[in-house]
């Protein structure tokens, strides 16, 4: 403590020095002022008064906080306030020589000594901030920092100089600015060029040696912020943009953000009814199985926001429920909102403990997302996958039956449709055990929601080629014509949410997701996103498909489908769905000789219930 007192102290004295020799100063450019135009001033009197205005000032300056300013962070708010501060201090010394007839100083002339007095005494206070400007722009000459350009010259473009100024590690040197605005072409910025239009932006790359792209600009609407991005991207340089402070959470923490993938893909997010969705959660008790996982989690946060009476997160991995749970702890508790959570671990074959969560906190609405999805390492582990996709959704479905629950949605998959894969399989297999449980209820509304690939999930695609771009490839495609439909997560937990809406008992709902994307495309769009050259920096590497794997993953909506039925959203549709009968499934058998199954049996099973399943494309 003694030492920070005694550096204050220290910064104290340094300050009101320079103010009181300031100060001196401005009364001394009144008298030389006076001695030009030679005017008759007491400078006896002046002497006499000058230390007592010094003193005067300085006990003023104190009590108005002037020396408790950042010397590094002196901003146009603080010289404001220096200003005022000069200008009332002085008004007092005009008064109080009107009242008192002391004539030490012409009263006029505290015009003059007002403007000298703020001038100086702000100088001191960002002479460092001058002096850091300065050394910056002279190691950006020496640096080897990345030629960057701007795109926008407003607000944003200004927060993001400032932040490459303020930040080392973003290691760029900003050389220019692009904007549409024509009154601002071939004006300056903070002392950076504004040098032309967004849709010379492959010129400037090439004109000024740009290594480097920040997107600037706030609510860019987003097929314009596509073709941006796109038309940028095929100069293999790095794209970063500004996360507006709108969009960053309370803490409001400036943010320059790599551009994802997900702009580069040229589909309408989904609109979705909000207003319906916060009725249907609303004061619900919502379990959701898997609440750890990519779908589950994000279920969970959406869900949280919409006000349900209790949030139960059921997971077998205790690490990811960990995670959630703290998260949206976090959340609630910086908003000051209550949220009731409950977060149980164990598993959705272990029907015990499932019947416990069902008696125990009775729910009242249901998402089952608990699922093994990843298709090749389920071509190896046949059992478990019928474990947990099968008989975990007949245990929570049936569980949900018998305790009365509104309503059940089960996250299904688009390889469910003529699947290739046992994961696929199991996933048409669950979907079959729900439709069946509704024949059973009048109580429960039973549906599924299928959608296809998910943006960023734990598994998908793009985490492993940053991964495989970050160690400097290669990238692996399976097939150079191998196709997917993609999704984001927000997206299809926004689609499982509306679909909660829609369900009226046995439906199967399905997206329509627009054209699918080309992974080998992908793939060079995320290195060339990275700054690099596909085929040449990092190599793409084909390395075949995989045991289940498709080349063409199935159309989910077909407009020229009779079973196919859209909803009130035009990207919704409900897929007619035949009776299904419990003999058929065979479930009684599965549960009683699971464990006696080898990898190879359990596929022979799977393919005689589900006869759309080719094994291995068989």
């Amino acid at each position: 403590m003694k030492k920070v007192d005694v550096k204050r102290l220290m910064k104290l004295f340094k300050y009101a020095f320079f103010d009181a020799v300031m100060i001196a100063v401005s009364y001394m450019i009144a008298i030389f002022m006076f001695m030009v135009l030679e005017l008759p001033l007491d400078n006896t009197a002046l002497f006499v008064a000058l230390p007592m205005v010094i003193v005067f000032k300085l006990l003023v300056f104190y009590v108005t906080g002037l020396y408790k300013m950042l010397e590094n962070h002196v901003g146009f708010e603080d010289v404001i306030k220096i200003a005022i501060v000069s200008i009332v201090s002085n008004v007092v010394i005009v008064i109080f020589i009107a009242i008192s007839g002391m004539q030490f100083m012409y009263k006029s002339a505290y015009f003059f000594i007002t403007i000298a007095e703020i001038g100086l005494v702000t100088l001191p206070r960002i002479a460092n901030r001058i002096i850091i400007y300065i050394k910056t722009n002279y190691d950006w000459n020496r640096a080897l920092g990345k030629r960057t350009l701007i795109v926008g010259a407003g607000n944003a473009g200004e927060l993001v100089v400032k932040e490459i100024y303020r930040n080392k590690d973003l290691n760029n040197i900003p050389v220019a600015f692009v904007d549409d605005n024509k009154d601002k072409i071939g004006n300056r910025l903070l002392g950076i060029s504004i040098i032309g239009p967004i849709e010379m932006i492959r010129d400037f790359i090439d004109e000024y040696k740009i290594e480097e792209v920040i997107i600037a600009i706030n609510y860019y609407p987003a097929k314009q912020l596509q073709n941006l991005v796109r038309m940028i991207a095929d100069k293999n340089i790095r794209i970063k943009k500004l996360l507006s402070i709108t969009d960053v959470d309370a803490n409001r923490k400036l943010q320059i953000i790599d551009v994802k993938i997900e702009d580069l893909l040229n589909r309408d997010e989904i609109k979705l009814d909000d207003d319906c969705i916060k009725d249907f959660i609303k004061d619900e008790v919502v379990l959701v199985t898997g609440g750890g996982g990519s779908i589950g989690s994000e279920l969970c946060r959406q869900i949280a926001e919409h006000n349900p009476k209790q949030l139960i997160i059921f997971d077998i991995y205790e690490n990811n429920a960990y995670d959630v749970q703290q998260e949206l702890l976090r959340k609630f508790s910086k908003s000051k909102r209550e949220l009731n959570l409950v977060v149980l671990i164990g598993s959705v074959y272990n029907r015990t403990r499932l019947e416990h969560v069902f008696k125990t906190y009775r729910p009242t609405v249901v998402f089952h997302a608990a699922a093994y999805k990843h298709v090749p390492l389920m071509e190896d582990s046949a059992v478990e996958a019928v474990r947990t996709n099968v008989l975990g959704t007949y245990n929570v479905s049936s569980l949900a039956n018998h305790y009365n629950v509104k309503k059940f949605v089960l996250v299904s998959s688009d390889k469910a449709v003529r699947s290739t894969n046992i994961m696929g399989a199991t996933k048409r297999y669950a979907e079959l055990v729900v439709q069946e449980q509704q024949s059973h209820t009048k109580v429960t509304k039973f549906a599924a929601v299928r959608f296809g690939n998910v943006l960023g999930s734990n598994g998908s695609v793009i985490p492993l080629f940053k991964k495989q771009i970050e160690d400097g490839g290669p990238v692996t495609v399976t097939h150079p014509d191998i196709t997917r439909y993609f999704m984001t997560i927000p997206e299809a937990v926004g689609l499982i949410l509306q679909c909660g809406v829609y369900a009226q008992g046995g439906e199967v709902f399905i997206l329509d997701m627009g054209e699918p994307v080309r992974i080998i495309d992908l793939a060079e769009k995320m290195i060339s996103l990275a700054g690099l050259r596909p085929h040449e920096d990092i190599k793409i590497e084909i390395t075949g498909l995989r045991p289940g794997e498709k080349l063409f993953e199935e159309l989910l909506v077909d407009h020229n489908h009779d079973n196919q039925h859209r909803t009130e959203n035009h990207k919704i549709y409900i897929e007619k769905q035949r009776e299904v009968f419990e003999s058929e499934l065979e479930l009684g058998n599965i549960i009683e000789t699971l464990e006696q199954y080898s990898n190879e049996e359990v596929k022979r099973f799977i393919a005689k219930v589900i006869p759309s399943y080719k094994r291995n494309g068989d």
